[in-house]
């Protein structure tokens, strides 16, 4: 009986997310109704000048629930940007009572998994087996976009239960299913444990290299929509998705996170940004993903939500930057209090 009624729901929530948004324009005055076409007009714009590559935007209002939507409905690939809901689900658990910011984890050296943004776990690593209190690895995780400290977090609270954080509080285009460990696997095609051959030849490693590309974006896992990622940032920053402390000190993580600095090179300087970006390697050319979600804050404290999310995309790096630097100018200068 509950499936039956699961459908009905999913729908009607689907529905509202469209009809919300039109009636909200349908009330207000015609010079902010221009306001909203020409913002959709530019937002338009540059999901147009990133193809081939796919662009899904949302820009919300969390104060009137005002959105505007891009590409918006169909799931990207996180990458990084995971990192914030896996830290939102550890955090909930620390504020049930059932986990410490003291707790302890012992990792082996091979527990380490490459990539970081900034000197990581891994460049700290010493001996065979060394301990990290939750404290320190959520640090590590949001603000340094360290893989090992994620992946270690994912023991403590596994990736199922991520999810059904996520599914308590009506965010159903978002799902955490697996480590930066298991991503990476994915896209060179290995399993657990596996190592490339050891007579693998360059043209060998270029094919599973490109096959592992193109199972990454066949792969539905670790994924979201920009409206999901746009309703858990909202639900954060009003304070339903954790407690009150809990809630500063992951918002605190997310404003330390500066590089990649992608919405954060467009903002003026007196906007403050708590965001988390998602970066996949380029392959022949083309970036799996190139993400960055934040909430944008004025001075007067009125604030902006920006999901971004950037596939497959044939740009070069310069040019990817280029329309998140344009993104944000874009938004703070059309939306500005």
């Amino acid at each position: 009986m509950h499936a039956l009624h699961s459908r009905p729901s999913k729908w009607l929530a689907l529905i509202l997310a469209f009809i919300a948004p039109m009636a909200l324009m349908a009330t207000q005055p015609p010079a902010l109704r221009a306001n909203h076409a020409v913002l959709q007009g530019k937002l338009e714009a540059l999901a147009n000048r990133a193809g081939p590559g796919v662009f899904g935007i949302v820009v919300l209002d969390p104060q009137n629930g005002e959105r505007w939507r891009v590409n918006a409905a169909r799931a990207y690939p996180m990458m990084s940007v995971f990192k914030a809901p896996v830290a939102a689900a550890v955090f909930a658990r620390i504020d049930s009572g059932a986990l410490s910011m003291e707790k302890t984890a012992t990792l082996a050296r091979a527990d380490l998994v490459d990539g970081s943004a900034v000197p990581s776990i891994g460049t700290q690593f010493h001996g065979e087996r060394m301990s990290f209190t939750v404290r320190q690895l959520l640090a590590a995780a949001v603000s340094d976009s360290d893989n090992t400290a994620v992946d270690a977090l994912l023991r403590i609270v596994p990736p199922h239960d991520v999810t059904a954080f996520l599914r308590a509080h009506g965010i159903t285009g978002m799902r955490v299913d697996m480590g930066e460990a298991g991503v990476g696997r994915v896209f060179e095609q290995l399993a657990p444990g596996q190592q490339p051959p050891t007579d693998e030849t360059a043209q060998a490693q270029e094919l599973r290299l490109q096959r592992g590309y193109r199972a990454y974006h066949a792969d539905p896992r670790n994924r979201s929509t920009p409206d999901a990622a746009a309703d858990f940032l909202r639900q954060l920053q009003q304070g339903d998705l954790l407690s009150p402390s809990s809630t500063r000190a992951l918002l605190a993580l997310l404003q330390a996170q500066t590089r990649p600095s992608r919405l954060r090179l467009g903002l003026p300087q007196d906007v403050r940004l708590a965001d988390k970006c998602g970066t996949s390697y380029t392959l022949d050319g083309h970036t799996a993903a190139y993400n960055d979600i934040g909430i944008l804050t004025w001075p007067d404290g009125h604030s902006v939500i920006v999901t971004a999310f950037l596939t497959d995309s044939s740009a070069s790096k310069a040019e990817r930057d280029a329309l998140f630097v344009d993104l944000a100018r874009t938004v703070t200068s059309t939306l500005r209090p």
